[in-house]
């Protein structure tokens, strides 16, 4: 048996390196939570303070960065980790005897649910935080819906009645449907449903350095659309130095809503890059540009010219934004590209041609649909996803034992606000190259 040599219980810190415990080290120390511990201990007063506030609260945040997917995973580890224990701050003396039974967890995470607002806040503060040490932080924001599965049984519909919260059932959770739809190499379309009982997370992200600025969880039969609408009007009502960082906002499909756009660029000049999908219904592949005879675009925003010669079609080429005028510009193609075009004489288009955006504010947006700027933009928007994964495999959303929508947005702000503020130590300490990381050590 091999003898493992004593070391002095508690003097760890000066013979050797944090180790793993660097992680945690960097989440309390630069986590701004300083004013609902203050509230907290208020709320206690002289009662017994068997387990303390900020001991409680430090564990549940080691339980976040070191990825326990339940409490009693967490408490098995505190028992085991004497090291854990005295950097959350439990008292040493008591040895394992300091780490609260299950009880106290739960109890101290209701408190929590009652103080969500305060939880949202110190997210707010670490957003403003990275905000001060990167001054492009929001420059192209990112929107998107993460499922999250709630593994309870879905409720059928004779169950509905029954919403009697106990604990065990997720009574809050609802089933949502997401539809993916595309076109197949020969052309031929294909359609894909995919739906799931629990909830959703709308995460509004930086593209640039993968981290949220903004989030809302709702059930899963939210409309994508309509909790975006929210979002804006929250940051632009409670955070709008970010709405004023802001230069490009992303999107999918879902959000494709003439409202929406036109108060990201008419109300906070924000220039909108977000898909769009094909909702005419007559059946034809293009329209007539207004007070152009030869003139035609479809629904993606792409512009086309017909010879008055010879009707052979021509895509124009984008000349850019006039945001004074509020028009895109477009030059004939036989002049930019170089190509003979036999109706040229007879084409008005020789001099180029503007659109307004308001011709149609879906397809003509402020960044061009046909433009290469436009689809370099819109491929940022897979940080989003990213960040999902992350949140997924690091942060313990794919397998949970959450129930209810409090405590699913408890969890979800919990883990946002423990990515925001390791990236934020690690900006402050200048170890910016593992900003995002979540298991990378010091």
């Amino acid at each position: 048996m091999a003898i493992i040599p004593q070391r002095q219980l508690f003097g760890w810190r000066e013979i050797e390196d944090l180790g793993e415990l660097e992680r945690l080290r960097l989440v309390l120390e630069h986590l701004p939570d300083g004013e609902l511990m203050a509230a907290l201990e208020r709320e206690r007063g002289r009662g017994r303070d068997d387990y303390p506030v900020r001991a409680v609260w430090n564990s549940l945040l080691a339980g976040i960065v070191y990825q326990h997917p339940s409490i009693e995973s967490l408490r098995r580890e505190l028992l085991r980790n004497a090291q854990l224990r005295q950097l959350c701050g439990f008292d040493i003396l008591q040895g394992a005897r300091a780490v609260p039974p299950a009880w106290a967890y739960t109890r101290f995470v209701r408190k929590l649910q009652r103080r969500l607002p305060q939880l949202e806040a110190i997210f707010r503060r670490a957003v403003g935080g990275l905000a001060e040490v990167l001054p492009d932080f929001g420059k192209t924001l990112a929107l998107d819906g993460k499922a999250i599965k709630s593994h309870a049984r879905g409720r059928k519909r004779d169950e509905k009645q029954m919403r009697r919260p106990d604990g065990r059932r997720d009574t809050d959770a609802d089933w949502g449907v997401k539809t993916y739809a595309g076109r197949r190499g020969d052309g031929t379309p294909w359609q894909k449903l995919v739906n799931w009982f629990g909830y959703c997370l709308h995460l509004v992200v930086d593209t640039k350095y993968e981290l949220p600025v903004d989030f809302m969880v709702t059930r899963a039969s939210a409309s994508e659309v309509k909790v975006a609408h929210r979002l804006v009007e929250r940051m632009a009502a409670e955070r709008p130095e970010m709405l004023s960082r802001c230069a490009y906002f992303l999107g999918d499909k879902a959000y494709d809503d003439g409202k929406l756009l036109d108060k990201l660029w008419t109300g906070h000049r924000i220039k909108p890059v977000i898909d769009i999908r094909d909702c005419w219904q007559d059946g034809e592949e293009t329209h007539l540009v207004g007070g152009w005879e030869n003139v035609v675009h479809d629904y993606r925003g792409r512009v086309y010219c017909h010879c008055p010669q010879t009707g052979l079609r021509r895509e124009l080429a984008y000349g850019g934004f006039e945001e004074r005028r509020q028009t895109l510009k477009y030059r004939c193609p036989a002049l930019h590209y170089g190509l003979e075009c036999r109706g040229r004489e007879r084409c008005r288009v020789k001099s180029g041609i503007r659109i307004a955006l308001k011709e149609d504010s879906r397809v003509f947006t402020p960044v061009a649909r046909s433009s290469y700027r436009w689809r370099r933009l819109y491929a940022q928007r897979t940080a989003v996803e990213r960040v999902n994964s992350r949140l997924d495999r690091c942060f313990g959303l794919e397998q949970h034992f959450v129930r209810g929508l409090g405590k699913m947005k408890l969890k979800c702000t919990l883990a946002l606000a423990v990515m925001l503020a390791m990236a934020l130590g690690r900006m402050k300490e200048k170890r910016g190259e593992h900003l995002r990381s979540l298991v990378k050590a010091a």
